[in-house]
């Protein structure tokens, strides 16, 4: 038995309550009953049989994604994966949209840095209607002419747009380009302005033909049908599917940045600052993981966060500042992310520097910790609620090959998760305030003098049609 101290409301705040000892399974998220098959052709199929709601979902990972990107060709997965759901078959683009709304489902593809994801939700009477719809847009797209040049065209300008009006989504994208520069990890899964330009359609077709198969993918399906007639279907609809023509190949591992270096993104007359600091942090395998969210929750992953009370409550500085890692098969960025009125560009991010400087030297509290450990213990069953949640969460584990109790015993291993774990992952996952890249976005004239305090600065205009100095 263990005990767990529970949030509940008092006045205008939230206080700490002790809740009776429960049992450890009843923090847990039991993993539902399901099966594996793997067709001949290499195919990994995942059934989750749950008859609790009248619809089946679907998650379909093709590994390989933008990481195959060929070189100065940046966004061909991106595009490869939109076009999918564009017209396949024998439909056109409006005729498929048509055939998926119709049935009153939804199904939609997207690339990622590790992979292209396939996936959606339809009602169980029409499963059948879902793979086939599924079926012709993995196996038979067609890269319409027009239909690629309609969204190469829409994905620049959505770029352009974003540099004019939100900057701050673009800030990853310069970061992940300097830290990650020679790595596939650096490269912007949407393309750049410059990149996008250069892709051709046969580019598109050239690179799906060659990475998309059978043996690299997995697909999860999740919801209210019969196990033994989905296989058969999947079977009968799949079966043909060819193995990708070339072994994938593996990622090479990163290595953390040593000093500070600083890329100044200049946007003349901004009255704003976007930030970003970060260095490469640990993998989606990471062992300690229940301790890494409970230090990264405390110190930048809540509006109650270290960084958020001090750059925001304690200081006015900023609206929101928060921290993240992103893991993949190998370690990607932990970052820190905020922004600021341009005069105060200096001592905004001089403060966040000092918070994550404390946070290493300090480390967290008993306080911070059960504060994190039981938000989380509240907030990570919801996470799991539907058939879809399932196919993703599956889909998921497979794609990293995580052991079940990768969520099975998260619950747990929160609850067992002491200071000196936390003091641990903190030491180790967390950069040194003196090793970071940093990111600026704002107005160089004026901040150029601040930038110089953190380190050597490169300047390259925010118009520019790429997110590298290079």
């Amino acid at each position: 038995m263990v005990a767990v101290t529970i949030l509940a409301a008092a006045g205008d705040g939230v206080a700490a309550v002790p809740a009776a000892p429960v049992s450890v399974d009843h923090v847990n998220v039991p993993v539902p009953a399901h099966e594996r098959v793997t067709l001949p052709n290499g195919l990994r199929l995942i059934l989750v049989p749950r008859h609790d709601i009248p619809l089946v979902a679907f998650n379909l990972l093709l590994r390989g994604g933008a990481q195959l990107d060929p070189p100065g060709r940046d966004g061909t997965a991106a595009l490869a994966a939109d076009l999918l759901t564009h017209g396949a078959g024998k439909r056109d683009a409006y005729a498929f949209a048509d055939a998926v709304e119709g049935s009153g489902g939804n199904l939609d593809a997207a690339a990622r840095g590790e992979f292209i994801q396939v996936q959606g939700q339809f009602l169980a009477q029409d499963s059948r209607v879902m793979l086939e719809l599924l079926a012709d847009a993995v196996l038979h797209p067609r890269f319409d002419d027009g239909e690629f040049e309609k969204l190469r065209a829409r994905r620049i300008e959505e770029l352009k747009a974003a540099k004019d009006s939100a900057p701050q989504s673009l800030l990853g994208n310069y970061g992940r380009a300097r830290l990650f520069a020679g790595h596939p990890y650096g490269r912007p899964v949407g393309g750049s302005e410059q990149s996008l330009a250069q892709i051709t359609r046969a580019d598109v077709t050239g690179f799906y033909s060659a990475q998309a198969g059978a043996d690299r993918a997995t697909l999860v399906i999740a919801g209210d049908f019969e196990p033994a007639r989905i296989r058969r279907d999947v079977a009968a609809i799949f079966g043909g599917w060819q193995r990708a023509q070339n072994p994938l190949p593996a990622l090479a591992p990163t290595a953390r940045v040593s000093g500070r270096r600083v890329l100044l993104v200049d946007s003349p007359g901004s009255t704003q600052t976007y930030f970003w600091l970060a260095n490469v942090g640990v993998p989606r395998r990471f062992p300690q993981r229940a301790a890494l969210n409970i230090a990264n929750l405390a110190f930048g992953g809540s509006f109650a966060s270290m960084l958020n009370q001090d750059l925001r409550v304690k200081a006015g500085l900023t609206y929101d500042a928060s921290s993240r890692f992103t893991r993949g098969a190998v370690a990607g960025d932990f970052a820190i992310t905020s922004f600021t009125q341009t005069d105060n560009t200096g001592r905004a991010v001089d403060l966040a520097l000092a918070t994550l400087g404390r946070l290493k030297h300090d480390g967290l509290d008993a306080a911070a910790i059960g504060s994190a450990r039981n938000f989380l213990l509240g907030q990570y069953p919801l996470a799991f609620e539907t058939p879809f949640d399932w196919a993703v969460a599956l889909g998921d584990l497979d794609l990293y090959d995580l052991p079940e109790s990768y969520i099975g015993h998260f619950g747990s291993d929160l609850v067992a998760t002491d200071a000196s774990a936390v003091r641990a992952v903190i030491d180790e996952a967390f950069p040194s305030p003196d090793n970071l890249d940093i990111v600026l976005i704002g107005d160089a004239a004026r901040i150029r003098e601040a930038a110089a305090r953190f380190g050597p600065v490169t300047t390259i205009p925010l118009a520019a049609p790429n997110f590298s100095a290079r």
